[in-house]
Formats: C-alpha cells, sequence, structure tokens
C-alpha cells in the first residue's frame, strides 16, 4: 500500500509510524512539505527512512513570492530526491471575513504563486499534489489553462459534478482513510473510476475513527474501502493503485 499524502514532519516519534505502516502493510509514504522549513524536514526524514519519500510544497494560505523563490531553490537543488510537487494549490475557506492585513495570502497571491508552482512541476516533469479547499474551480481553471498533465487532488471536497472534468483531464484523487465515515467521498469513489484513484492519510489529521494523530499506517482504511464500493479484492485494489502511482510518480 501507499500513502501518497501525510504530514510525517507533525508526527513524533516517526521512526516508530514508519515501523508501524510497513507492519501493515505500507511500502511507500509521500510526506508532503507546507513552507521552506518543512520541505526540509520532509527531504530529511527520505534521506533517513526506509521506504519515505519527500513532496516539497506551499500551504496555500502561506503562499508568498519568498515561499515560491525557496521553493524554487529546493526543488532545483533536489530534483532527484524531490518526488511530487506538493502540497500546493488555493484554500478560500479561511479568507471569509478575514481583514486586508491578515497573514493569510490573499486570493491574487495564492493564484499567482500556484501558477508559478504549476510551471515549476511542469519543467521538472513532477506530480503537482493540490489543495482545493473552497477553491476547487478555481483550482481546475488555473491548471486547465497551464495544460497540467501529473495531477492529485488531495482530499477533493468539491461538487462531485466537477468530478467528471477532473477524470477527462486524465488527473486523479487521492481518498483520505477518513472515507469511512464520509458520505463525499464513498460517493466519489462510487462516481471515479478506479484508474483515476489514489490513497492517502493526510496524517496526523483525518483519522477514520475521528482521533488524533492519525498516521499511515491507517490508510489501510482507504483501500478496504475502496475495494468494497468497487465489489474487488483487497489485492486487487492495492495492485491497482500501485500501478496507477507508477504511472503518475514514475515509481513503485
Amino acid at each position: 500500500m501507499i500513502d501518497v499524502h501525510c504530514h510525517l514532519d507533525l508526527l513524533k516519534n516517526q521512526v516508530e509510524v514508519v515501523r508501524r505502516a510497513r507492519e501493515q502493510g505500507v511500502r511507500l509514504i509521500v510526506a508532503n512539505g507546507t513552507n521552506s522549513n518543512s520541505n526540509s524536514e520532509v527531504l530529511a526524514l527520505a534521506e533517513k527512512l526506509e521506504g519515505v519519500r519527500a513532496a516539497c510544497g506551499i500551504y496555500p494560505l502561506e503562499a508568498s513570492e519568498k515561499e515560491l523563490e525557496l521553493l524554487r531553490e529546493v526543488c532545483l537543488k533536489n530534483k532527484d530526491k524531490v518526488v511530487a510537487i506538493g502540497e500546493i494549490g488555493l484554500d478560500f475557506k479561511e479568507l471569509a471575513g478575514v481583514s486586508s492585513n491578515a497573514v493569510h495570502a490573499n486570493r491574487e497571491t495564492q493564484i499567482s504563486v500556484f501558477r508559478e508552482v504549476a510551471k515549476l512541476a511542469r519543467e521538472l516533469d513532477k506530480p503537482l499534489i493540490v489543495h482545493s479547499r473552497k477553491a476547487e474551480n478555481e483550482c481546475v481553471e488555473v491548471l486547465s489553462s497551464l495544460g497540467q498533465a501529473k495531477v492529485v487532488m488531495h482530499c477533493f471536497s468539491g461538487k462531485l459534478s466537477l468530478a467528471n472534468e477532473i477524470v477527462s483531464r486524465g488527473w486523479v484523487f487521492s481518498i483520505p482513510a477518513s472515507i469511512v465515515f464520509s458520505t463525499h467521498f464513498k460517493e466519489l469513489v462510487k462516481r471515479v473510476p478506479l484508474d483515476n484513484l489514489l490513497c492517502e492519510t493526510d496524517s496526523p489529521f483525518l483519522h477514520p475513527q475521528k482521533k488524533f494523530p492519525n498516521e499511515p499506517a491507517n490508510v489501510k482504511f482507504s483501500y478496504a474501502e475502496i475495494a468494497s464500493l468497487k465489489g474487488i479484492s483487497l489485492r486487487e485494489c492495492v495492485e491497482k493503485i500501485r500501478g496507477n502511482f507508477e504511472r503518475i510518480f514514475g515509481e513503485g
């Protein structure tokens, strides 16, 4: 199994976390960075821990020209170690009612940085792991205008009607372990072909039993739920999603 999106740097006792994941059959963990400090941490974890890969990104609310410059620098320097650019994207949920001098990046800054990071991903031929909270249409518009090919829609909470367009572009959805209790993710999996699915935990968030912290070992719940909804064996589901990952990320 593969956890394509977690925040390993936010978890304590990472050696034990990875060990528990391997005991549950998780062979790859993609640790996603969210700013320059986080990106350095996930790169260090990938260097130290077997089966961990690094994705470097900028959390949308932290978007800035400085973070963009630092991301470009770290990705170019570590292009053989970074397996994806992420997470990155747009988040308009937290902007409602926020004053113009708040610390959160505004819409214009988020969109500008998102576009430039997407171009960087294309330049490096890396998948883009996309955060799109309350900004799903805008994310799709930006990526479509750029002709982006390798896109992972992380924890997609947008309208199911938009899923068809995302599938038509060959992009994929990473489904969190919280699908266990989420009607939205169950319906998304029913609607989307298996070819367009990956699995994630978003650890330490989105625990399948609504606890904290979540960890990569729990990605098994995402696989099990997808297998059940698609009417296939768990083994078949794991093999198929591994193939999806290899097609997009170029490694297994």
